[in-house]
């Protein structure tokens, strides 16, 4: 009997073994890239976005932009949109990109390739992330003032606040995912309640659902995490010793392809997801 659950448990810590996910390095872009902060991978034109801040990360010096990169890291228009200021995170909705550039939610008009319209938000200092959910109301979040603002039916309101270590935002169906909190994944529904997900070893950068309530989990420093849903964390990437950071990072659910900006080594790599 012992001898039998001996290899019943060999058996099912091998399973688990084998279940456990990875990341694996495809490719790094060569081209330079001014500050890269995050990556936002385009489903419908099948390329990348990715916010160029420039020289800094929270100066109006009008030399941030948007690059568009292909699937395989070549350098399709680096120069997509210009004469922003520090442009980090984005969201698509129809034909439009979202883009949080310090106290402005910029909206491009994706087919014209022009700034559509600058929203000044009132009272912001560092705009952060954006998500969009699908009815197309966009949350934007403010690393310094711990608030997240709500952009519905062209108004724009405080949508959460006191929320610290406040960065990355997700909307999923009705709920909306936030870094925030310390060092945690929080959940806000529909009635704004906010429920701890996971606490995690740092704060937050990008947030990344990738099936049955799983989320990849991006610390600046050069860190990736699979969090579970049920709250379990696992290490998937650490580029802390190189000195190569992991802001927002963007996701490809089809391939599985976690799309990483480097910051400041000025790169975008490429690393592929495998659950098994």
């Amino acid at each position: 009997m012992k001898q039998l659950f001996g290899i019943i448990l060999i058996a099912l810590l091998s399973v688990q073994a084998k279940a456990q996910p990875k990341l694996v390095k495809i490719w790094e872009t060569t081209t330079p890239i001014d500050l890269p902060e995050s990556v936002l991978f385009d489903a419908k034109e099948q390329h990348l976005f990715v916010a160029v801040m420039g020289q800094t990360s929270d100066t109006k010096d009008s030399i941030g932009g948007v690059a568009i990169f292909d699937l395989n890291g070549k350098v399709k228009n680096m120069d997509w949109i210009t004469g922003m200021n520090s442009p980090k995170g984005m969201a698509r909705h129809g034909d439009k990109l979202y883009v949080a550039d310090i106290t402005d939610l910029v909206i491009i008009d994706i087919p014209s390739s022009k700034i559509e319209q600058r929203i000044e938000i009132p009272g912001s200092a560092f705009l952060n992330d954006v998500t969009a959910d699908d009815k197309g109301v966009i949350y934007v979040s403010d690393s310094k003032t711990k608030r997240i603002h709500q952009h519905k039916n062209k108004q724009t309101t405080v949508y959460l606040e006191e929320i610290d270590g406040l960065n990355g935002l997700k909307a999923v169906g009705s709920d909306l995912f936030i870094a925030g909190g310390g060092k945690n994944l929080l959940k806000a529904d529909a009635s704004k309640k906010l429920t701890k997900i996971a606490g995690l070893p740092h704060g937050g950068d990008g947030i990344e659902p990738i099936g049955n309530g799983d989320f990849l989990f991006s610390a600046w420093g050069g860190l990736i995490y699979y969090v579970y849903a049920d709250g379990r964390n696992e290490l998937l990437l650490d580029t802390q010793k190189d000195k190569i950071n992991a802001a927002d990072i963007g996701y490809d659910p089809v391939k599985q392809i976690v799309y990483v900006p480097t910051f400041f080594k000025n790169s975008v790599a490429a690393y592929q997801l495998s659950k098994n």
